[in-house]
C-alpha cells in the first residue's frame, strides 16, 4: 500500500486526529483489569491466569513492534493502521468466540496474541510521521497521538463495566461484550485509515535514495549497537514495569486495599478508578512530553523515575489509611508512566535523529514486551502467595512496592549514563544511509 501523500495546502493538524482514532481504540489494552474479576469468576483463574492475555498482548507489542518497525517505516502509515485494525478487531472477535466455548486458551490467543500485534502495529504507526510534520515540536505532537492510548481505558473501562452490567458477567455476557469491542473498535479505527497522510517532500530524490538530513543520524541497525539504546531501553522498561504493576490489578487492588475500611469500594467505583488513572494515564502524556520540549528529555525522565519511587513509597507505607494519598499517589505514578511512552520517541529522535526514528521505536518498544510480563507477574504473584499465607488488605501488595522502588532507582542510574552518540555512529553520507537502508530491508524479508 503506498504512502497518501499531502496534497498542497493540506493542514499538518489533521495527522493527530489521525493518530488518536488508532490509538484511543487500541488503548482499550489499559482496561483489561475490568475484565479480570469476570473471568476469573466464570472460567475459575487466578489474578495470575487472568493477567495472562494482557500479559501476551504486551509482549506482541513489542514483538511485533521491533520487527515490524522497518515495514511500517517502508510502507507507511496507511497500511500499518490497516494491519493494526484488522488484527486488534480479530483478536476481539476470537475473544468472543472463547468466552462463549469456555476456551480461555482462545481468548489468551486472540486478545493476546492477535490483539497483540495489531496494538504494536498501530502503536508506532504514526510516530514517525508525526515526528516528521512537527520537527519543531516533536514531544508535543508524539504526545498528542500517543495521549490516546493511555487514555483509551478512560473510554474502555466505564464502557466495559455498562456493558457487563447489562449483558450479565457471566461468559455470554462476556463474550457478548468481547464482539461489540471487536466490531465498534473497527469502525472507528477505519477514520484514521482514510485520513492520514505523510508530508510532501519537495524536489523529492530518487526511489530508495533518502532526502538529505540535518544533525545526527544514526541507522536503526546502528542505534541497537550504542549503548545509548540500551541504556533508554532500561530506562522505559523499569518505568512501565512500575506503572504497568498498578493498571494491570487497578480494579482488584483498590477494593483489597479498603476491603476492611468503613467504606469499601464497590465495583462500579473501581471500574471509575481504573477510568480516573486512565485520564492521568492520558494526561501525562501529553503535558510531561510538551513540557520535556522545554526542560529536556532527561529531567523529564529524572522526574518520572525519582518522584515516581516515592509515591510508591507513600502507598506502600501509608496507602490504606486515605484513599484520596492512595489514588492520588496512583495518578502521579500513572502520569509518569504515560509520560515515559510519549517522550521516548522524541528523546530517540534527539539521540538518534529522524532517520528511521520508527524503526528504532518499534526496537525500543520491547522494553515495553519485558515490563508487561514483570509488571503484572510482580504484582500478581507476590498478591496471590500472599493470599495463600493467609494476609489480606494492604499486605498483599507491600513486598510488590518495595521491588518497584528498586526498580525505578535502577531506570533513574541509567538515565543518568546517557551521553550523546559518539560519531562512529553517524551516518556521514547519502549513500551510507542508503546501504544501512538496504541492510535493513535484506534482514527484515
Amino acid at each position: 500500500m503506498r504512502p497518501p501523500v499531502a496534497p498542497t495546502g493540506w493542514s499538518r493538524w489533521l495527522v493527530p486526529p489521525a493518530a488518536l482514532s488508532v490509538h484511543l481504540s487500541i488503548g482499550q489494552a489499559y482496561a483489561w483489569s475490568v475484565f479480570k474479576p469476570p473471568l476469573e469468576s466464570a472460567m475459575h483463574l487466578s489474578g495470575t491466569g487472568s493477567a495472562l492475555p494482557f500479559q501476551l498482548g504486551i509482549v506482541m507489542l513489542g514483538l511485533s513492534a521491533a520487527f515490524g518497525g522497518t515495514l511500517v517505516e517502508r510502507n507507511g502509515p496507511r497500511w500499518a493502521m490497516t494491519v493494526a485494525l484488522v488484527c486488534f478487531s480479530s483478536g476481539f472477535l476470537l475473544s468472543a468466540l472463547g468466552a462463549a466455548t469456555g476456551q480461555f486458551w482462545l481468548i489468551v490467543f486472540g486478545y493476546g496474541f492477535v490483539g497483540g500485534i495489531g496494538l504494536g502495529i498501530g502503536y508506532i504507526s504514526p510516530v514517525s510521521t508525526l515526528i516528521k510534520w512537527f520537527p519543531d515540536r516533536p514531544g508535543m505532537a508524539t504526545g498528542i497521538a500517543i495521549m490516546g492510548f493511555g487514555g483509551g481505558a478512560l473510554i474502555a473501562s466505564p464502557w466495559s463495566a455498562q456493558m457487563l452490567e447489562s449483558f450479565g458477567a457471566d461468559s455470554s455476557g462476556i463474550a457478548l461484550a468481547f464482539l461489540v469491542h471487536g466490531l465498534a473498535y473497527a469502525v472507528f479505527m477505519s477514520l484514521g485509515v482514510l485520513l492520514v497522510r505523510v508530508p510532501r517532500t519537495e524536489g523529492a530524490p530518487k526511489a530508495g535514495v533518502p532526502a538529505p538530513l540535518e544533525g545526527v543520524q544514526v541507522s536503526a541497525r546502528s542505534a541497537v549497537r550504542t549503548p545509548q539504546f540500551w541504556c533508554l531501553w532500561l530506562v522505559l522498561c523499569m518505568n512501565v514495569t512500575a506503572g504497568i504493576g498498578i493498571l494491570e490489578k487497578a480494579a482488584p487492588m483498590i477494593t483489597d486495599f479498603f476491603k476492611d475500611s468503613g467504606t469499601p469500594v464497590s465495583i462500579s467505583a473501581a471500574a471509575g478508578f481504573v477510568a480516573l488513572l486512565s485520564a492521568a494515564n492520558m494526561a501525562g502524556r501529553i503535558g510531561w512530553s510538551s513540557a520535556s520540549d522545554l526542560v529536556g528529555r532527561k529531567n523529564v525522565y529524572r522526574l518520572y523515575l525519582g518522584v515516581g519511587a516515592v509515591m510508591y513509597l507513600l502507598i506502600a507505607r501509608f496507602g490504606d489509611s486515605s484513599k484520596p494519598l492512595f489514588i492520588g499517589c496512583a495518578l502521579v505514578i500513572l502520569s509518569f508512566y504515560g509520560g515515559g511512552f510519549a517522550t521516548v520517541p522524541a528523546y530517540l529522535k534527539d539521540l538518534f535523529g529522524t532517520y528511521q526514528v520508527g524503526a528504532i521505536h518499534g526496537r525500543l518498544l520491547t522494553a515495553w514486551s519485558t515490563a508487561g510480563v514483570l509488571g503484572p507477574l510482580i504484582v500478581n504473584r507476590v498478591a496471590d502467595s500472599q493470599e495463600e499465607a493467609g494476609k489480606h488488605g494492604q499486605d498483599l501488595y507491600g513486598l510488590s512496592f518495595t521491588i518497584m522502588i528498586g526498580l525505578l532507582v535502577v531506570g533513574f542510574v541509567a538515565n543518568e549514563l546517557i551521553r550523546p552518540v559518539h560519531a562512529r555512529h553517524h551516518i556521514p553520507a547519502p549513500r551510507e544511509a542508503t546501504d544501512d537502508a538496504a541492510a535493513d530491508r535484506r534482514q527484515s524479508a
